[in-house]
């Protein structure tokens, strides 16, 4: 396939629309043929496919697997932020099949701010559970939970899965207080986790969540990829 090789527009822009088109004949979680394949088609060199390809990549359309090749995902998912909403079960609600791994259990101290949310005296020991989040086998999300040391033997146990419901089938349902959303590049550490470009950004949720009676239980930190995540408020 011979591509139009307009002055106006670099050579590799042309191309990206060209494959942006073709996507919607693949199924989500197909592979793009190979690099070769793609080059000899549309008569163009690797550097060119290349940089076509990154163009879908950063707009969260394709997904580079070491070792396996360029994938096709789905567009951002909406994720409702709600007082009673729960990760894993809001996901599941959308057909996803949903998988929390425990990445690391250990202790820290409370800074001043986490100590002003959770009532605490700045200092005061807090147990940090580091969960990665995936959807229908693809890593999204790092989420880092706080919960005052208080909490330890009830955490004893966790090993994986959803802690909002953990939680309430140990007699401490949780509701969200207010969530504070950003964003920031991710680390290398976060980038290589999440199989996702250094220069992407990621979503960042800073999640107050309250006992039945109101009081401060758990601080939830939230990273997610930016290409895969829509976050809606309800008003």
């Amino acid at each position: 396939m011979q591509l139009s090789r307009q002055p106006s527009e670099p050579l590799y822009l042309e191309l990206a629309q060209v494959l942006r088109g073709e996507l919607r004949h693949y199924r989500i979680g197909d592979f793009l043929p190979g690099e070769m394949q793609l080059a000899r088609r549309f008569a163009v060199n690797r550097h060119t496919l290349r940089r076509a390809v990154d163009e879908l990549v950063q707009e969260g359309r394709l997904l580079r697997r070491q070792g396996k090749g360029t994938q096709v995902l789905q567009r951002p998912l909406v994720y409702p932020l709600q007082a009673d909403s729960a990760y894993s079960e809001s996901l599941a609600a959308l057909g996803l099949r949903t998988e929390a791994r425990l990445l690391e259990r250990r202790q820290l101290s409370a800074s001043a701010e986490e100590a002003r949310h959770l009532q605490l005296a700045e200092g005061a020991a807090l147990i940090e559970l580091s969960t990665l989040r995936l959807l229908d086998g693809e890593p999204v999300s790092l989420i880092r939970h706080r919960y005052c040391a208080s909490h330890a033997e009830r955490l004893a146990d966790y090993q994986g899965g959803s802690l909002r419901r953990y939680l309430g089938e140990r007699g401490l349902p949780l509701t969200r207080r207010f969530s504070l959303i950003g964003a920031r590049l991710a680390d290398r550490d976060e980038a290589a986790q999440l199989l996702m470009p250094l220069r992407m950004p990621l979503l960042s949720v800073f999640t107050l969540s309250c006992d039945a009676a109101g009081r401060p239980v758990e601080i939830a930190l939230s990273a997610s990829r930016s290409d895969r995540f829509q976050y809606q408020v309800a008003t």
